[in-house]
């Protein structure tokens, strides 16, 4: 909930009196919502997504279970949602069931419009990611992706990329003066490993139209920041992918906007679900441009928040720059969890008046232990909190109700149909089928020559049998060299008697026949 100027989180104390707040200018300083399954994440999520389109600022969330599509429903008024609002003092003035705008997004075009992006926008490093290629496989691609932009070969879609790389294989030996040695097995290894992705979908994913970063900058007509929800229920069966792709936007967003240092608010609000997949996956080199983006970004106004069940399982160099913590219960079955929850609880800055290692594995559904960073930028005192409930409907929105939503929006015209321009495969298929087209009339021209050859022969074979003057005995004997460039010779030598001209005469009229 937002008012006067703060994002309501929640209540805390044996009367709920407390309220826990989130500084809207403190949001760039980045957080987490963390916890075990069914702990209340989702809804904790919701509020602070809520509250942000309530101030004007766009979001953009990872919908992973399905159940993020209620955004766009008014929540609904049941005796459980009625205990709650009591219990949180909650009136007309400052809560209501409302519903969000929203854009629905999705890589397959099933539910939401289609986004997508380029093979050249994605890059070698977060395309290595996706196909989980060796470090020398990683290096033949970048190298691959020099040779084409030298060359001036776009690559959009995989079919570009594939049909490129065959053409490296190709004509290897023209390119490895320039740029070095081309492994000709790792790059028949990248080119199986795109085939098997492009099974997976990712033949609808790379493409054009890609996404327009500006069309997750939209606010309402009252002024609400458009919530934009990818469907990732089906993507997140391809971590890699998936985590690419958050990668892929977040580091595009920190080239997209302009810098603009800290602000009354954010001007964009990145939610990154099941983020535990991103450092699972990740290599050296891919941890520390992911903490250089999120270190960075803040200054472009771009507020994260990664969502996960435990807060080890984010590098220490990120969660290091996670100043708004939001901690849901936690379980410690074996010792090694008990001591992850001390961890986790002396993060936390305390001032004795709850034990946070207790509380975190004691805490109920939609409570959590939450600190934010106060107006000097301090992290207040871990508090137990109570989160409030959402404004909109908590679960999953009716089939009917976002396919509305979806066809309504301009945005699934735009990005439906896919652009195939002309790109590395087109000017490379063209060029083969002129290899092909020339090879063809070379082979052609050989045997239209073979059989011209033949037929010459022949006629001079049976001009030689029939001549019993000099240019007969020249033709029987050029025909036992082989040589018709002699025999040419030997005829032209004749030429000035008459025997010589009628050899000749006869010579061109049999094998014009």
């Amino acid at each position: 909930m937002y008012a006067d100027g703060k994002i309501l989180i929640g209540k805390c104390g044996e009367d709920l009196k407390e309220e826990i707040y989130l500084l809207p200018n403190m949001a760039n300083r980045h957080g987490f919502i963390a916890g075990a399954t069914g702990t209340g994440k989702t809804i904790t999520l919701k509020v602070i997504a809520e509250s942000f389109s309530d101030m004007g600022v766009p979001c953009f969330v990872s919908d992973v279970k399905g159940d993020l599509s209620g955004f766009c429903a008014e929540g609904e008024n049941t005796d459980d949602m009625a205990k709650r609002i009591d219990k949180f003092a909650l009136n007309d003035k400052n809560w209501q069931y409302k519903k969000y705008p929203v854009n629905f997004f999705d890589i397959y075009g099933k539910d939401g419009a289609t986004l997508r992006v380029t093979i050249s926008e994605m890059g070698p490093e977060l395309l290595s990611q996706i196909l989980n290629l060796t470090d020398v496989q990683k290096q033949i691609l970048s190298v691959a992706f020099t040779i084409a932009d030298d060359a001036g070969l776009l690559l959009l879609d995989t079919k570009d990329l594939r049909k490129f790389l065959t053409f490296l294989i190709d004509n290897r030996k023209e390119f490895e003066k320039d740029y070095g040695a081309l492994n000709t097995t790792s790059l028949n290894t990248v080119v199986r490993s795109i085939i098997s992705l492009e099974a997976e979908g990712a033949d609808q994913f790379f493409g054009e139209p890609s996404i327009d970063l500006n069309d997750f900058f939209k606010v309402d007509s009252d002024g609400k920041g458009i919530i934009n929800i990818l469907n990732s229920s089906s993507l997140i069966n391809k971590p890699r992918m998936y985590c690419a792709f958050m990668l892929y936007l977040l580091s595009e967003l920190f080239e997209f906007l302009p810098e603009v240092g800290d602000l009354e608010k954010p001007k964009f609000v990145f939610f990154f679900d099941e983020a535990h997949l991103l450092f699972s996956n990740a290599d050296k080199m891919l941890l520390e441009k992911i903490e250089q983006v999120v270190k960075l970004i803040r200054s472009k106004g771009v507020s994260v928040f990664f969502i996960t069940q435990n807060p080890s399982d984010i590098s220490n160099g990120v969660l290091a720059q996670l100043s708004n913590k939001i901690q849901h219960a936690l379980r410690a079955y074996t010792p090694k969890e008990q001591k992850a929850i001390k961890t986790i609880a002396e993060s936390f800055r305390t001032d004795g008046s709850i034990n946070v290692e207790e509380e975190l594995e004691a805490l109920g559904t939609g409570e959590a232990i939450v600190s934010t960073l106060d107006e000097k930028g301090i992290p207040s005192f871990a508090r137990k909190v109570k989160i409030l409930p959402p404004q909109s409907f908590m679960k999953a929105a009716s089939d009917n109700l976002k396919d509305s939503v979806i066809k309504q929006s301009p945005l699934y015209t735009k990005y439906k149909e896919m652009v195939d321009r002309e790109s590395a495969y087109e000017i490379l298929t063209g060029r083969y089928e002129e290899i092909a087209k020339k090879s063809e009339q070379d082979a052609k021209m050989s045997e239209l020559q073979k059989q011209a050859s033949k037929k010459f022969k022949s006629i001079i074979k049976s001009m030689a049998g029939t001549t019993g003057t000099t240019i007969g005995r020249t033709i029987g004997s050029t025909l036992t060299s082989g040589t018709s460039n002699t025999l040419l010779k030997s005829l032209g030598k004749n030429l000035g008697s008459s025997a010589g001209r009628n050899a000749l005469g006869t010579l061109v009229k049999m094998f014009l026949k």
